[in-house]
């Protein structure tokens, strides 16, 4: 957002007052800035200036204070243009890389993150789970269980083990099932999982009759194996206790409509999920977010990434009033380090 009738006296000052209420939470008058700002202006003359600005919708008062405060296209403005990103103190960064280090479990790695995140910034820390559809085939198993079930054993990523109980159309030998499972691996292995759904169900279309039975039935437990299940997009949430320390996020009732944000899920799952289309850090502010629990809350995200694919996001999300600066490094280096943690060693699937 611009505002070509802003002169630098006035971005400075709307500078000043916004990184003076992050730091205190108090609405800042004109004697505050006066001392804060390096113009040398008066009282008068900065009351002006705020008078212009709140006319321009980059700050209002709240109730009858003399002071002012950011409004979201204050903040907005500044985010964009104003903000000078402070970069990560060694010694933070070395936490954060030898908090997600040598952890095996995936779930184990995601959860270390967000509660990272949270503890580094004070506030709520958030990892989307990868989605199911982003995991790489490497091989495939099928083992016989009792009457006409299976056992699929699938491993994705190179190091993710899944399990899943089919049940087939008739009894299948142990050496059917393993032709059944070579077959398979020589055809799909490397290709996403939503790459193998769609091609299975094109080969049940489309090639039915140049397929032998072994090939049928192959493609069939595979089809079984893949199919879409009931949506389980979740994420991991940790600190959340934090911003009920936030004085603008104590109401009761901002606290119970973000926490049943939280309890519901989908709604932020969607907003998240908005995030991982851009490239880099993204930042909603207030009612950008275009749902009314997170109106007083800021969300700054990033993507993560297995195998050069975008699986999921993180973030913080705390107040509007929440310094910028600071988390944006946060989150950036949090991304990156997540990302490393979870790839695989091996190249990336072709």
């Amino acid at each position: 957002m611009s505002h070509p009738q802003l002169n630098e006296r006035s971005l400075q000052l709307l500078k000043a007052l916004i990184e003076r209420y992050i730091s205190d939470g108090q609405p800042v008058g004109s004697r505050v800035l006066a001392k804060d700002s390096d113009l040398k202006l008066s009282p008068a003359t900065i009351r002006n200036v705020m008078a212009d600005l709140e006319d321009m919708g980059l700050i209002h008062s709240p109730h009858t204070s003399a002071g002012r405060i950011p409004t979201v296209s204050g903040y907005r403005l500044f985010v964009d243009s104003l903000l000078t990103v402070k970069p990560l103190e060694l010694q933070e960064i070395a936490r954060l890389q030898g908090g997600l280090a040598r952890i095996e479990d995936r779930g184990q790695t995601l959860e270390a993150a967000s509660r990272l995140l949270s503890e580094l910034s004070q506030m709520a820390g958030v990892v989307t789970l990868p989605k199911r559809e982003m995991l790489y085939l490497r091989h495939i198993e099928f083992l016989p269980l009792s009457h006409s079930r299976v056992l699929v054993i699938f491993v994705t990523n190179e190091q993710e083990v899944h399990n899943k109980i089919i049940l087939t159309s008739r009894l299948f030998s142990p050496a059917e099932l393993q032709q059944a499972a070579n077959y398979l691996n020589s055809v799909y292995s490397g290709r996403s999982l939503a790459a193998v759904r769609d091609a299975v169900l094109k080969e049940l279309q489309d090639d039915r009759e140049q397929m032998n039975q072994l090939m049928l039935d192959a493609i069939r437990m595979a089809q079984l194996a893949f199919e879409p299940e009931e949506k389980k997009e979740d994420f991991v949430l940790s600190g959340e206790t934090n911003l009920m320390g936030f004085s603008e996020l104590s109401d009761r009732d901002r606290l119970r409509s973000l926490f049943e944000a939280f309890s519901q899920k989908q709604g932020v799952i969607h907003l998240l999920d908005q995030c991982m289309k851009a490239d880099g850090v993204q930042i909603f502010i207030g009612e950008e977010s275009g749902y009314e629990a997170f109106d007083h809350c800021s969300l700054v995200t990033s993507s993560y990434s297995v195998s050069d694919e975008v699986v999921g996001v993180l973030g913080v999300i705390g107040p509007t009033r929440m310094a910028y600066e600071k988390i944006i490094p946060y989150v950036d280096i949090t991304a990156k380090l997540l990302s490393a943690a979870l790839n695989p060693k091996s190249a990336s699937p072709s």
